[in-house]
C-alpha cells in the first residue's frame, strides 16, 4: 500500500447492461516523453557497493564454501544481475501501459504541492515479481536434476510466489477489502504447504528441557498450520508498514539483505550437507528478490516516479517467507521483522476494529513547509513522528529503514551470543 490516491472513475460515463457505447481508442503517452523520470542510479550503486563488496567477500574469501556450491551460488547472482537490469528497463515500458488503463495515483503526502498533481502508475511491482519468476524458472537449468529432491520444493515455492503476486495485481485493480486481503496470503501458500517434504520438528531450547522432558519435538499438521501463518504475517507486514516513498521497496531490501549474509554465514559454518542446501535453497530465491528490488527501488525512492502497489508488497512478503520456511530460520526471520511486529502490534486496534480505521492511516502534509505530523493512528510511521517530531518523508523514510538495519543487526547479535547456550 502506497501513500497515494486512486483515480476515482466518472459516474456519468456508465451505462446500463443492454446498451451499447462507441469508446474512443485510449490515447497512448508519447515515446518521446517518458511518463516517469529516471532511475535514481547514485543511490542505487552506494546501496549495492555497500552490500555487495562484504557479501562477496564472505562468498569468495572468508568461507571455504564448496566448488559446486559457490558455482551455483555465483550463477544465481549473475542472473539476479541481469535481472536488474532488465527490470530498470521493463518498469518504464510497463508505466506507460498501466497510466493508459487509469493505474494511476496522487501521492498524498505532497498534497497541495506541484507533485501532488502528477500522476504516478501504480502497480509496478507486478514487473518485479514477472522477471523474479522468469530468473527462478531459468535458474532450475543451471542447478536441479530431473530427479533432484529439492526440485518440487522449489516449483512449489515459485508457484506459492506467482499465485501472490496474481492476487496482489487483482487486490490492485479491484481493490478488495482488508478482511478478504488477510486471508490472501493462506491460499497463495498453498501449493508450499501440499509439496512440503521436511521435517516438522522444532529443537526445543536447551533452558527448557528439563521442564518439557524431550530435546525435539515433532509438531506433525501444526508445524505446516504455523508455516502457513507465517507466511499470512510477513506478506501482510510489508503491505500494512507502509505509505512513504521507498518504505515498502526500501524494508525489502534490507531484510533481504540480512537474510543473504545469514545464509552465506549458515553455509560457511556448517558441516551438514542437508543443511547447507537449505540455506543455499533460500539464498537461489533472495538473491533475485534483491536485485529486482532494488531496480525498482530506482524509482520508487524520494520522490517516487512510481508506486509499487500491493502486487509488490504481497510478492516481497511471500517471497521471504518462503526463504525462511524452506531455509529452515523462522525464527530468524521473525526478529529480522521486528519493525513490522511493532507496526502490527500498534496497528492491532484499528485493524481489529476496536479503534475506527480510516482509508489511509497516514500523517498530515504541511505544504507551506514540506514536514509531515504524526497522527494518532496506529503505526510506525505516526509513532516515530509523535516520538522525534515533524520531519520530511525523506527523513522519516530514512529513519525507519536505518531501523530497520537496527533491528537486523540486532538478530546477529543476539544469535551470537545465545550460540551454544540457547539451542
Amino acid at each position: 500500500m502506497a501513500a497515494r490516491k486512486r483515480a476515482s472513475t466518472d459516474s456519468s460515463a456508465q451505462t446500463k447492461p443492454n446498451e451499447t457505447t462507441t469508446r474512443p481508442k485510449p490515447q497512448e503517452p508519447p515515446l518521446t516523453d517518458p511518463p516517469i523520470a529516471p532511475p535514481k542510479s547514485g543511490v542505487i550503486l552506494k546501496l549495492t557497493l555497500f552490500f555487495a563488496v562484504p557479501y562477496f567477500y564472505l562468498i569468495l574469501y572468508h568461507y571455504k564454501i564448496e566448488h559446486e556450491l559457490r558455482k551455483s551460488i555465483l550463477i544465481n547472482a549473475a542472473l539476479s544481475v541481469a535481472g536488474f537490469f532488465v527490470t530498470v528497463k521493463m518498469i518504464p515500458v510497463a508505466s506507460r501501459y498501466v497510466l493508459r488503463r487509469n493505474l494511476f495515483g496522487y501521492d498524498i503526502n505532497k498534497k497541495g504541492t506541484p507533485q501532488g498533481t502528477v500522476k504516478v502508475p501504480e502497480s509496478l511491482g507486478i514487473v518485479v515479481g514477472i522477471v523474479f519468476l522468469v530468473l527462478g524458472i531459468l535458474f532450475q537449468y543451471f542447478n536441479f536434476t530431473a530427479d533432484s529432491n529439492w526440485l518440487v520444493e522449489y516449483n512449489a515455492a515459485l508457484a506459492s510466489i506467482c499465485f501472490m503476486v496474481l492476487l496482489g495485481f487483482v487486490d490492485d485493480v479491484l481493490d478488495i477489502p482488508w478482511r478478504v486481503k488477510l486471508l490472501l496470503p493462506s491460499f497463495a501458500a498453498l501449493p508450499l504447504l501440499m509439496a512440503y517434504a521436511g521435517h516438522t520438528t522444532i529443537i526445543i531450547p536447551k533452558p527448557l528441557i528439563p521442564y518439557v522432558g524431550l530435546e525435539v519435538l515433532d509438531l506433525g499438521w501444526m508445524y505446516k498450520l504455523y508455516m502457513g501463518l507465517l507466511a499470512v504475517f510477513c506478506t501482510n507486514s510489508i503491505n500494512i508498514h507502509a505509505g512513504l516513498n521507498g518504505l515498502e521497496v526500501g524494508q525489502t531490501v534490507v531484510i533481504a539483505s540480512a537474510i543473504l549474509i545469514h545464509n552465506i554465514m549458515q553455509i560457511g559454518a556448517s558441516a551438514d550437507s542437508e543443511y547447507k542446501m537449505a540455506h543455499a535453497f533460500s539464498l537461489y530465491l533472495v538473491q533475485p528478490l534483491l536485485a529486482t528490488s532494488l531496480a525498482l527501488f530506482s524509482y520508487n525512492w524520494y520522490p517516487s516516479s512510481a508506486f509499487v502497489g500491493d502486487t509488490y508488497t504481497y510478492f516481497a512478503g511471500m517471497t521471504m517467507a518462503v526463504a525462511g520456511i524452506l531455509g529452515h530460520f523462522s525464527e530468524t526471520l521473525l526478529i529480522f521483522f521486528v519493525p513490522q511486529v511493532l507496526n502490527f502490534l500498534l496497528s492491532l486496534p484499528q485493524l481489529a476494529g476496536i479503534v475506527p480505521c480510516p482509508r489511509h492511516r497516514l500523517p498530515r502534509f504541511d505544504p507551506g513547509t514540506g514536514l509531515l505530523t504524526g497522527t494518532n493512528d496506529g503505526t510506525l510511521v505516526n509513532f516515530f513522528l509523535r516520538r522525534f517530531g515533524r520531519m520530511t518523508e525523506k527523513s522519516l523514510c530514512i529513519y525507519l529503514l536505518v531501523f530497520q538495519a537496527i533491528a537486523c543487526c540486532f538478530c546477529f547479535v543476539l544469535r551470537f551470543f545465545l550460540a551454544g547456550w540457547y539451542k
